[in-house]
């Protein structure tokens, strides 16, 4: 329990079928929490626009947004994996994409996320030949709200399912170490985790990836919005923080969340 996770780690956990805990993570005291429980990945998200500084959408973060709550959330932690965003248009060209990871790295992350598909390949292959490893983020991808007309479930269609797959397999291939896919459905989910060899992590992606992701503040049923389909306040049946992490933690290895009614179809 107790020895730091590590990519190794993670890709070991997909071979062996031992599903991956991960939670949104923004400061020192919650990273703590989480680390104490058990939990396997911090993602410093940029959901963090939306639960912290209550705007519609990611849009309006910045790369010292990250950069200051990835330091926090370090502060924080011992043994979990520790990912941060990579904000709107942080990585639109290569220069500004290798600074603005260099200083998310620099404040504490061992990997960055970035979202999108065939367009990102390059940008891959240049984090990992300057030490950086890369989470992609393929789905709904919040980044991109304004182009899906709304927060919707991606890859219902055939064609629009075929091209997810794709877009995964290439990313993969390019050399991202871990994916994660929202809002898409089960059975997509699935044939995407089963088609690469790095870990695919879900958020309303049902329960047959290789682990689960969900925003802290969903899963403790204090968002100052909605609460999305997909999560579940674990706060709720258990009336104590660390219950409602570990309670989160064995659904999650267990396989009972996410269930149908946190899925799509």
């Amino acid at each position: 329990m107790n020895k730091k996770v590590t990519t190794s780690t993670l890709l070991s956990m997909k071979q062996q079928g031992q599903k991956i805990t991960a939670l949104t993570a923004y400061d020192a005291s919650f990273a703590k929490l989480f680390d104490e429980q058990g939990i396997d990945v911090m993602l410093i998200g940029d959901s963090l626009g939306m639960v912290l500084q209550g705007s519609e959408d990611t849009l309006t973060v910045t790369v010292d947004d990250i950069v200051y709550h990835t330091r926090s959330v370090r502060q924080g932690t011992q043994r979990a994996f520790v990912i941060a965003d990579m904000p709107f248009m942080s990585y639109a060209n290569s220069e500004q994409t290798y600074h603005n990871a260099a200083k998310l790295m620099a404040a504490g992350a061992s990997m960055v996320k970035v979202e999108g598909g065939d367009w990102l390949l390059e940008t891959i292959k240049g984090l990992n030949q300057r030490g950086v490893p890369v989470c992609g983020h393929l789905g709904l991808t919040p980044q991109s709200v304004h182009v899906f007309g709304g927060f919707k479930v991606q890859g219902r269609g055939d064609l629009q399912a075929e091209q997810l797959l794709e877009q995964a397999q290439a990313l993969a291939h390019a050399g991202i170490q871990m994916l994660v896919l929202e809002c898409v459905p089960t059975s997509l989910a699935e044939k995407i985790t089963l088609a690469v060899n790095i870990p695919v992590i879900g958020i309303g992606a049902g329960a047959k990836t290789d682990g689960q992701i969900l925003v802290m503040h969903d899963m403790f049923g204090i968002s100052a919005n909605y609460m999305p389909k997909f999560s579940k306040n674990y706060l709720e049946q258990t009336g104590d923080m660390r219950e409602a992490v570990k309670s989160y933690i064995e659904e999650v290895q267990s396989g009972a969340f996410p269930g149908e009614l946190h899925s799509f179809n």
